[in-house]
């Protein structure tokens, strides 16, 4: 079993990067491999809602090498997702955005590539928002027919400053308690 964990985060190595780890590591102890994978920071389109993933024969998004295809190919290849992002101006990232809308479409686009898969969202925040962007990527998550596992509470954590998420010993338990709920429900979908 594989979980490929996105990173909407222009700080690599930021919050919600730590955030992301957290999972991953509860996940490889329960012999789940992950990989992480930096989106933010990158030159992604939006969604242009041109259809050119439906109409052209590969059902490949048409908008150019920005590596969102490859970005898809990890989603339709892996057994779970998790899905990082900070808040800003109580949403998520533009790269953030720019992922669930055009992997949404090329989902749609190739029959549904994502149902039946796990997704959990991961969020990194100053003070306020967290709710909406918690939403924002279980909405994708849900029309994608996905399967979302929760934790002890929403899965976010108090943290602006590079170190902050260290601080946040109820965040880093919410993201352990995620963590081994996907485990848990990764398995039993296995079975």
């Amino acid at each position: 079993m594989k979980v490929v964990a996105f990173n909407g985060s222009p700080r690599k190595n930021g919050n919600t990067y730590h955030a992301l780890k957290t999972v991953c590591q509860v996940l490889e102890q329960n012999g789940i491999e992950t990989e992480i994978v930096q989106v933010g920071g990158k030159l992604l389109w939006g969604c242009q809602g041109c259809n050119g993933c439906r109409e052209n024969p590969e059902h490949r998004c048409i908008l150019g090498d920005d590596g969102m295809n490859g970005f898809f190919d990890k989603m339709v290849e892996a057994d779970g997702i998790l899905i990082g992002s900070p808040v800003y101006y109580g949403n998520v990232s533009t790269e953030t955005k720019a992922l669930i809308d055009r992997c949404g479409m090329l989902a749609g686009a190739n029959g549904a590539a994502l149902k039946r898969k796990v997704g959990a969202p991961v969020i990194a925040v100053r003070r306020a928002g967290s709710n909406f962007t918690y939403a924002a990527i279980n909405y994708f998550f849900g029309i994608s027919q996905m399967i979302i596992p929760t934790s002890r509470y929403w899965n976010m954590t108090l943290a602006l400053n590079e170190g902050d998420y260290e601080k946040d010993a109820e965040g880093i338990e919410t993201f352990r308690v995620l963590g081994e709920n996907m485990a848990w429900l990764l398995k039993k979908l296995e079975d």
